[in-house]
């Protein structure tokens, strides 16, 4: 089974919305992306590249995401409170939202690691304290029940 599994460094961050502007000379509205999505997407591309070594999944096989979005506890948190963060104790609920997340990186991987993120069938995302932050991502081929036996 295909699996590439790779790290994007920084703080995570979510799909911003599509800025929308009104365009005098063209007479219509006209949407685009902000730049520091595209950065993103553009890092974490990279990333993929870097770690999946020339695999691809073809536009037929269905594929699984599994992203694990790491935040550092604030400089200013009591030591306690960082050591329950980091434990787990403590959930992270900050932005950015978590499907926000799941699709910076499912649209920056279109065309990378799948032809189009319709192939992706299955998600598990969650955000977490750590020391380190990033985000760790794995895509791979998914396998019903039936075809694991």
């Amino acid at each position: 089974m295909k699996s590439v599994q790779f790290h994007v460094p920084g703080k995570p961050q979510g799909k911003a919305r599509a800025r929308t502007v009104y365009n005098r000379s063209l007479e219509h509205s006209v949407s685009y992306t902000p730049e520091n999505d595209l950065l993103y997407e553009n890092l974490i591309k990279t990333m993929y590249i870097h770690a999946a070594k020339g695999i691809k999944f073809d536009k037929e096989v269905p594929v699984a995401l599994r992203i694990v979005a790491r935040f550092e506890p604030t400089k200013s948190t009591s030591k306690k409170k960082r050591m329950q963060m980091l434990s787990g104790e403590i959930p992270v609920i900050k932005k950015p939202d978590i499907d926000n997340i799941v699709k910076v990186i499912a649209d920056a991987l279109n065309g990378v690691a799948y032809k189009d993120d319709t192939q992706i069938v299955f998600v598990a995302a969650k955000k977490t304290y750590s020391a380190e932050e990033g985000l760790d991502v794995t895509v791979e081929e998914y396998k019903t029940e039936s075809q694991e036996n």
